[in-house]
C-alpha cells in the first residue's frame, strides 16, 4: 500500500522526559553528545553503509563473541535453566549463544528497516493473518496488541502501521534523549507514525482507545509493580495494563509473534483473539487474562527460544535461588 493511504496518526508523543533534558547539566548534556556522536560513527553509519545482509551478519558475530563474557550472560543461562529445567548445559549455551546472534542481527539490520517494509513486492517480511487489520479498520473499532521481544520486535510495529491501521506503538525511551531521537526518526522511516514512551502513563492511552485507535504493547518483561502469574512454571511480575485496558474499552486483545526465517527475513503473526476472562471477580478476571498472556508468549518461545530476549532478569534473584539455578 502506498503512502497516501495510511491514516494521519499524528506527530510523536513527545517523551515525558522532556523537561528533566531541558533542565539538564552541562556535563550530562555534553555527554549525551559524545555518546550520540559515537552511536553514528562507531555502529549506525557504518552498519547502514554495508549491505543488509553484511550488516546483519557482522553485528551478529560481534555480539555472539563478546556477550558470553557480560553479566547479561549469567542472567541468560539462569532464566534459561529456569525455564528449561530438562535441558543439557550444551543446549543451555547453545540456545544463549543463538540469542545473542538474533539481537546482534536486529541490531545490525536498525539502520536498514525502512528499506524492509512489508506488503510490497519480494518483501523481507511476511504477513500471517493481515486480514485481521483490515477486519478492526473497517469496524472501526480498537483492539489492545499484544506481543513480546520475539525475533526482531520493530518489524511487527511496521506490519500494523503500513497495512495501514491507526494504532499507538509504545516504546522504552533510550536513556540518552538524543539518540532517542535518532530511533524515533528511524521508526518513523519505515511507517510508525504515532510513538508513545512507556513513561507517557495510561492516560495517554486511554485517551487513543477512547477515540478508536488502537494501541500496541510488549508485555513480556518484568515489571515490579505488577502481578505474580505463572511463566514457564514460576511465578514472574506481569504488568496488568494492557488487560485492564481491554476490559476497561471491551476491546479484544491480540496477540502477534515474530520468527526469523533468515538473515533480515522474518514472518510477523496476527493470531486469534485473546476474550478478557468474564469472572464478576475483577482482580479474578485480570490475572486469568494475564495468565492467557503468559501462556501465549511461552508458546512464541518454545518454537524458536533462542530468537527471545533472554538477557534481562525475568525472574528475580530469590525464583532463581528457590529453583537451583545461580
Amino acid at each position: 500500500m502506498n503512502d497516501d493511504s495510511r491514516p494521519k496518526a499524528g506527530r510523536f508523543i513527545r517523551p515525558v522526559d522532556l523537561d528533566n533534558e531541558q533542565r539538564s547539566t552541562l556535563g550530562a548534556k555534553i555527554g549525551w553528545s559524545l555518546e550520540a556522536f559515537a552511536w553514528d560513527w562507531v555502529y549506525w553509519n557504518p552498519m547502514a553503509a554495508l549491505s543488509l545482509e553484511a550488516a546483519s551478519n557482522t553485528v551478529s558475530r560481534i555480539l555472539k563473541t563478546i556477550g558470553p563474557a557480560t553479566s547479561q550472560h549469567r542472567s541468560m543461562i539462569r532464566n534459561l535453566r529456569m525455564a528449561f529445567p530438562d535441558w543439557s548445559e550444551k543446549q543451555v549455551e547453545e540456545c544463549a549463544k543463538g540469542a545473542w546472534e538474533n539481537l546482534g542481527r536486529l541490531a545490525g539490520e536498525m539502520p536498514h528497516l525502512a528499506k524492509m517494509k512489508p506488503y510490497v513486492r519480494d518483501s523481507r517480511i511476511e504477513v500471517v493473518g493481515a486480514e485481521r487489520l483490515d477486519t478492526i479498520r473497517a469496524s472501526k473499532k480498537p483492539v489492545v496488541f499484544v506481543t513480546g521481544h520475539f525475533a526482531n520486535w520493530e518489524v511487527m510495529a511496521s506490519a500494523i502501521c503500513n497495512r495501514p491501521l491507526d494504532c499507538q506503538i509504545t516504546y522504552r525511551a533510550a536513556n540518552n534523549p538524543y539518540i532517542d531521537r535518532r530511533i524515533a526518526k528511524a521508526r518513523h522511516a519505515y511507517g510508525i507514525q504515532v510513538l508513545t514512551p512507556k513513561g507517557a502513563g495510561t492516560r495517554e492511552l486511554m485517551r487513543a482507545l477512547g477515540r478508536g485507535q488502537s494501541i500496541a504493547l510488549l508485555n513480556d518483561q518484568k515489571f515490579n509493580q505488577g502481578i505474580a502469574v505463572p511463566f514457564f512454571g514460576h511465578d514472574a511480575m506481569t504488568a496488568p495494563g494492557p488487560t485492564r485496558l481491554a476490559m476497561k474499552f471491551k476491546a479484544p486483545l491480540l496477540p502477534i509473534s515474530c520468527k526469523r526465517l533468515g538473515p533480515a527475513r522474518y514472518r510477523v503473526t496476527f493470531h486469534e483473539p485473546l476474550i478478557p476472562d468474564a469472572d464478576p471477580d475483577e482482580e479474578k478476571a485480570i490475572y486469568n487474562t494475564v495468565l492467557l498472556i503468559n501462556r501465549f508468549t511461552e508458546a512464541v518461545i518454545r518454537e524458536a527460544p533462542d530468537q527471545w530476549f533472554w538477557m534481562h532478569n525475568r525472574w528475580p534473584k530469590a525464583a532463581w535461588a528457590k529453583a537451583g539455578v545461580m
